[in-house]
């Protein structure tokens, strides 16, 4: 779900919107290879990277680990149903209020329009820029940590949460990362009673129940609940930011038809075992074609959720890897330019082509490889297409080297690339 904020400029390796197929390569703006924001005109809000289950413990719960406690939600006794579901999360669910300055101009007269600009003062005031939802999956040293969506608190100057029962305290941006759309918030724990608990959304099934839990519109719909479906478990979504300035490429998605509104965002969905299987995060509204759609929400999978906000605890940020490329995929390339321009052989159906780099340091670049060169495989594994290369690059480490195997025109080459840390957000 989108406020009605821009999630801001950013700087990437790889930046760029993504272009229709059937292109000339020559009018391709470059497609980004790293994930990041969902949106952009028919989607709300913004999406998720990849998947890492590296940080959970325990095949049966799935239970996050911060590397000294396990956390744990109360236990559901009995048959679970929505409302047990509901009455053990409902505390664990908050608010969260983007609150950004605005500038007022005033008079010792009262009202400036009427009197001289020498009797004028400024200043500036904090009002609510939009409003969304988290969800605390931590407690400790005497503060409680929430999750919720970096483009609830984008741009924010002060952070308040309300919690359950409508206590509301300012909360610290503990980090953020506008590519998964996560951030990270720390409140003082004295008055928080209930954490959530994290379940493995690699097991999670199509057709399952599932409930989502936030405030929509606002706080004056807080702790509401609604129920839906898995209608999809892993859907390839793309990922423009609501400006439209910026594309990340495609990433993986939990769908659900579970009620999703503005205010959602950054909210749990839910298990009937009460574990939180993803940050709800966008809400498709229609298609390109201006067609109306109706229960296409999507949520940032728990997995991915855990790996990043660890991360954001620890470094603040997230380091990735890069190459230093600005890339499309050869599917999104006309056949005649194919022929003429990249002159592939015939049996090169699938890759990324090198539409140009993020710099002259860019480490590929370096390495000798040159604009228009198509991508064919890392390290021995085959890149189909952009979301390919993001999941085998997305498994290193910065400084780590890679193999990549490319075509220039009908030749194969290989080369070794050592890996860069992406540009600052």
């Amino acid at each position: 779900m989108t406020e009605e904020q821009d999630q801001g400029k950013t700087q990437k390796d790889i930046q760029g919107k993504k272009p229709k197929k059937n292109r000339p390569i020559g009018r391709i703006i470059a497609t980004a290879l790293l994930a990041g924001l969902l949106g952009g005109g028919v989607a709300v809000g913004a999406g998720y990277i990849y998947t890492q289950t590296t940080d959970f413990i325990g095949k049966s719960t799935g239970a996050l680990s911060d590397g000294k406690t396990t956390i744990k939600a109360p236990t559901i006794s009995g048959k679970s149903n929505a409302t047990k579901v509901y009455n053990n999360l409902k505390g664990a669910v908050v608010s969260v209020i983007n609150q950004q300055a605005t500038s007022s101009s005033s008079t010792i007269y009262g009202d400036s329009s009427k009197k001289s600009s020498s009797s004028t003062s400024s200043f500036s005031t904090l009002q609510t820029a939009s409003e969304g939802s988290g969800v605390i999956y931590k407690d400790a040293d005497g503060y409680a940590y929430i999750v919720t969506n970096y483009h609830v608190i984008s741009g924010a100057k002060r952070i308040q949460v309300v919690l359950y029962g409508g206590t509301k305290v300012v909360a610290k941006k503990v980090g953020s990362d506008a590519m998964t759309d996560l951030a990270v918030l720390r409140i003082s724990g004295s008055d928080v009673k209930t954490v959530a608990q994290f379940g493995n959304s690699n097991q999670i099934k199509t057709g399952q129940t599932v409930l989502a839990i936030g405030s929509p519109l606002g706080t004056d719909y807080a702790s509401s609940v609604t129920e839906g479906i898995i209608s999809a478990s892993k859907r390839l979504v793309s990922n423009t930011s609501e400006s439209g300035k910026t594309n990340y490429g495609d990433s993986i998605a939990i769908q659900t038809d579970a009620a999703i509104n503005p205010g959602n965002s950054g909210g749990p969905l839910v298990n009937t075992s009460g574990q939180v299987i993803g940050i709800n995060s966008q809400k498709l509204t229609e298609t390109d074609e201006g067609e109306s759609v109706e229960g296409m929400g999507f949520a940032i999978p728990s997995n991915t959720v855990v790996s990043i906000i660890n991360k954001l605890i620890k470094y603040g940020k997230v380091v990735r890897p890069a190459l230093g490329v600005e890339v499309v995929d050869l599917s999104e390339v006309s056949s005649d330019v194919v022929k003429k321009t990249l002159k592939l052989p015939s049996k090169v159906k699938t890759g990324i082509v090198i539409a140009g780099f993020s710099s002259d340091k860019s480490p590929a670049k370096k390495a000798g490889i040159k604009k228009y060169d198509v991508i064919v495989a890392v390290n021995g594994e085959k890149v189909s297409n952009l979301a390919d290369m993001r999941d085998i690059i997305y498994k290193l480490k910065v400084g780590d080297t890679v193999k990549i195997t490319y075509y220039r025109a009908s030749t194969e080459k290989t080369v070794k690339v050592k890996m860069t840390e992406t540009l600052k957000q």
